[in-house]
């Protein structure tokens, strides 16, 4: 009996050293792994926590009457190789097809972590050398001297707008150079700069939608 048991034990002993040895390998890749994934490029704001835009936020004009001050943003975790940020924020839902444009901001230097609330205001609290881009309330006097921020006003009794918060991260310090883009080109036409004419120089996107209806 004691020889039968000892020719079992030997090999469940040794299947079980393998088995440790296996599960430590594999508990090892997996945590490897973990360490080794990057944790999440996002893209937030205080202001537009509740997920919907207060007064301050709407436009002043078109029948709306808010206080117009584009909302702080935040965002962490870049992509390594982030040399750059730009923004942009679109109406999903604005009746014209192919959405409306409400902010652009370009050039925005890689070590930036956001955008104090009425950075869409006032050049001057854009960090350097970032700019404003265009915007489809551009020259109507809706968005005030520096036309950057336009606020939500979608036409009274549709249900809620959505507006797409975008901001890329890219590995070069100026979009507008690499994409041999006009200052004053559309966000239309920055759209197509970030998400194709770069290329491999698009390391990262990082989006949250708000929305807004009256």
């Amino acid at each position: 009996m004691q020889t039968t048991v000892q020719k079992i034990s030997k090999p469940l002993a040794t299947w079980a050293a393998a088995l440790a040895m296996t599960s430590t390998a594999l508990m090892g890749c997996g945590g490897g792994d973990a360490m080794a994934q990057t944790t999440a490029f996002t893209l937030s704001s205080p202001d537009l926590a509740s997920g919907t835009f207060g007064s301050k936020h709407i436009l002043n004009g078109f029948g709306c009457t808010g206080g117009n001050v584009s909302p702080e943003l935040r965002w962490q975790n870049a992509p390594a190789g982030t040399k750059g940020f730009a923004l942009q924020v679109l109406d999903l839902d604005a009746p014209t097809g192919s959405g409306l444009w409400h902010w652009a901001v370009y050039n925005i230097p890689a070590t930036a972590t956001g955008l104090v609330q009425g950075a869409g205001n006032a050049a001057a609290s854009l960090p350097a050398p970032a700019f404003g881009g265009t915007n489809d309330f551009q020259d109507t006097g809706a968005t005030g001297t520096n036309g950057n921020y336009g606020g939500p006003c979608p036409p009274a009794g549709d249900k809620a707008h959505r507006y797409q918060f975008t901001l890329f991260a890219v590995g070069v310090a100026d979009v507008q150079a690499a994409g041999q883009a006009p200052r004053t080109g559309t966000a239309a036409l920055y759209g197509f700069v970030l998400n194709k004419g770069i290329g491999s120089l698009l390391l990262g996107k990082a989006t949250f939608t708000a929305s807004y209806a009256r």
